[in-house]
């Protein structure tokens, strides 16, 4: 009896502390991708498998049950030893990601993915982005080194290790979504403009004498001459289709199943999700669920002016930053303003890696915005 009695009381005592709003957008947007697993990417399945069962549907919600689970344990942790168990699984998650290109999976020319015995196809770098996020955060809020500008220099080379063994595998995407992050959250604390342009400068020149001097990048150059001239190559076949099942559903879509994009486009389900729901519930699906994540974005940012400690802000910043960016990159893609990076949507999109990664993500979100005991 006293022991369901501490248990009510834990529950309680988390409930009562957390930020509600945010929680309630975070089960609202998790809800949202598995209803979409449901009624639309479930089909895939019967297709390629050549049945009527829901598969996918059932991973996707054994995903989130795995996610929320992981989100309560977070979210749920005492501030200090939430930091110190991300420093330990930020390296324990850099030697999965080290391990990538010995081990890994080759899909379509790219190792990016490992064998985990209860994930099977598990991308460490969805791992290692929140917590690089408190890493950096923790280095830059260190009392152990006073000047500002060596701690810049080792959070600099820490996040140039994960890309290089990023750009090894290789993942242009994720390499550059990774920067973006350290760039955030430098600029955050206080650097100088000036230097954080010659540094983006050096990045770009970087990025280019990769792709068009390196012969294991020349399909991101490939790609890149694709987006800016359609009839230079048949990279854009999947852009293409799916700006058009954009356009073919109208502002209200052709209805629940209807769809054909799922069924021409590999991993529609995933990099092409929101094509996938654009065309069968309409560009009113899209901007409703783009003004979702605004508002979550938005609660998030609103919390850094309430919140007195450095660090917290610095990680809420990075991980809000980072939500936002992934999800534009991957919209972007969709309505072919970017050129095709393989970026899901958080929260949306059918993926384990993907999932979990969101889900660390808003347990870190709800840990550091939710009511501090006095």
């Amino acid at each position: 009896m006293e022991y369901k009695k501490n248990i009510y009381s834990y529950y309680y005592k988390w409930w009562k502390n957390i930020d509600k709003f945010i929680f309630t957008i975070i089960i609202l947007l998790f809800f949202i991708g598995l209803f979409f697993s449901l009624v639309s990417t479930s089909l895939i399945a019967s297709d390629k498998l050549d049945t009527n069962d829901y598969s996918f549907f059932f991973k996707h919600l054994f995903f989130i049950f795995l996610g929320l689970t992981v989100m309560f344990v977070l979210s749920s942790m005492d501030q200090k030893k939430l930091f110190n168990f991300s420093i330990i699984i930020f390296f324990l998650s850099l030697i999965f990601l080290f391990l990538v290109p010995f081990i890994g999976i080759e899909v379509k020319g790219s190792r990016r993915w490992i064998n985990l015995f209860f994930l099977p196809r598990f991308q460490p770098i969805e791992l290692v982005k929140p917590f690089l996020i408190i890493f950096i955060s923790s280095i830059l809020c260190s009392q152990k080194y006073s000047n500002i500008y060596i701690k810049y220099l080792i959070s600099f080379l820490t996040t140039l290790s994960v890309a290089l063994l990023l750009v090894i595998q290789p993942d242009i995407g994720q390499t550059l979504l990774v920067f973006f992050s350290w760039s955030v959250i430098i600029f955050t604390s206080g650097i100088s403009i000036i230097f954080l342009v010659i540094l983006f400068l050096s990045l770009i020149f970087v990025f280019f004498y990769l792709i068009f001097f390196i012969e294991k990048f020349e399909y991101i150059k490939n790609r890149l001459i694709s987006f800016f001239n359609s009839e230079a190559g048949s990279h854009n076949f999947q852009s293409d289709k799916a700006l058009e099942s954009i356009l073919s559903g109208g502002f209200f879509g052709k209805g629940i199943g209807e769809g054909t994009l799922k069924n021409r486009v590999p991993e529609a389900h995933t990099d092409y999700i929101i094509s996938v729901i654009s065309e069968e519930f309409g560009v009113i699906a899209i901007i409703l669920i783009l003004l979702l994540f605004l508002v979550f974005i938005y609660s998030i940012f609103k919390k850094v002016y309430l919140v007195n400690e450095e660090k917290t802000k610095l990680v809420l910043v990075g991980c809000g930053s980072l939500i936002l960016m992934q999800s534009m990159i991957h919209i972007g893609v969709n309505i072919r303003l970017f050129p095709t990076t393989g970026m899901t949507l958080p929260f949306i999109s059918y993926g384990g890696s993907s999932i979990i990664s969101i889900s660390i993500l808003s347990g870190i979100i709800l840990n550091l915005t939710k009511r501090k005991i006095i």
